[in-house]
């Protein structure tokens, strides 16, 4: 063995580890990537497990600018699926938990409802569902990083993303996640 390729063998270990270390840092920075591409700046800001009846239903992640949520500030929920659903059913799922924190008047919800269903896809396991908040313009809703439609009425954004973030939500475990507070 020449003295050039026993230092090689020696460095192997080395590189392994620099190689590894690499892949790990890589990982980690995907964890905390944006998740549309027009969202550069847009970090995690906490992530939870929605839960019926022991049977997990979707992951949720909450994202914000630097990683810091403000309900006045851009943010943005995705929402990873464990089982297949129609798009109605999201719609419909979503009217009654907007009803449930406080009363909006029947026409609203149902207008409301209508302009979920033309949105909202039916999703399958693994599918990814993603609404932007921006505060002036609504809610902007997207099938991983396929634009599907916005709707931009700021008291159904606020009804929407509310059934995740206000206060009177009816998952508050993952409310707490979502805003990373105890």
């Amino acid at each position: 063995m020449s003295r050039n390729s026993a230092s090689n063998t020696r460095l192997e270990p080395a590189r392994i580890k620099t190689a590894l270390a690499a892949a790990c840092l890589l990982a980690a920075s995907a964890l905390h990537a944006s998740p549309l591409p027009h969202l550069p700046d847009f970090e995690a800001v906490g992530s939870g497990t929605l839960r019926f009846f022991g049977l997990r239903i979707y992951d949720a992640t909450l994202w914000s600018p630097g990683g810091v949520w403000s309900a006045g500030h851009p943010y943005a929920l995705e929402l990873v699926y464990a089982r297949s659903f129609a798009g109605g059913a999201i719609a419909q799922r979503s009217i009654e938990e907007m009803r449930a924190q406080r009363p909006w008047p029947e026409a609203t919800l149902a207008r409301w409802e209508r302009a979920m269903r033309a949105l909202f896809p039916d999703v399958e396991k693994g599918d990814r569902l993603i609404g932007v908040r921006m505060p002036g313009a609504g809610a902007t809703f997207y099938s991983g990083t396929r634009k599907l439609g916005q709707i931009s009425d700021e008291a159904f954004a606020d009804a929407f993303f509310g059934i995740w973030l206000a206060p009177a939500t009816r998952a508050p475990e993952l409310r707490a996640q979502l805003l990373k507070s105890p």
